[in-house]
């Protein structure tokens, strides 16, 4: 039988259910440390500081991923990132995707 090994498969089956198990709630909570530079509500009010109101879940699990493993160099977030858990990252992540933001032109 060709195709992936069964492993690949397994990974493939857990990865979405894995991805479903993110907490917003819990995010929530767990951003409280994130407001001192990112705003309460995940707007920044500080020039340096991105904002993370409506970010897509992946780009921020992602970012968070490469400040903790060390890819991605901040001084203060590869410190905050370090202990974050991959749940913690994906609770995060889900929190500020879960944050809606309306724009209005001028």
């Amino acid at each position: 039988m060709g195709g992936l090994p069964p492993i690949f498969l397994l990974a493939a089956i857990a990865l979405p259910v894995a991805a479903a198990a993110a907490d917003p709630e819990s995010g929530r909570a767990k951003a409280a440390a994130c407001a001192v530079c990112h705003g309460q509500s995940g707007i920044s009010s500080l020039p340096n500081a991105p904002h993370l109101a409506g970010q897509p879940a992946i780009y921020v699990e992602e970012q968070l991923r490469r400040y903790r493993s060390g890819e991605r160099r901040n001084e203060l977030m590869n410190v905050v990132a370090k202990p974050l858990s991959d749940a913690d990252i994906a609770d995060l992540a889900a929190w500020f995707a879960s944050i809606r933001l309306e724009a209005t032109l001028p």
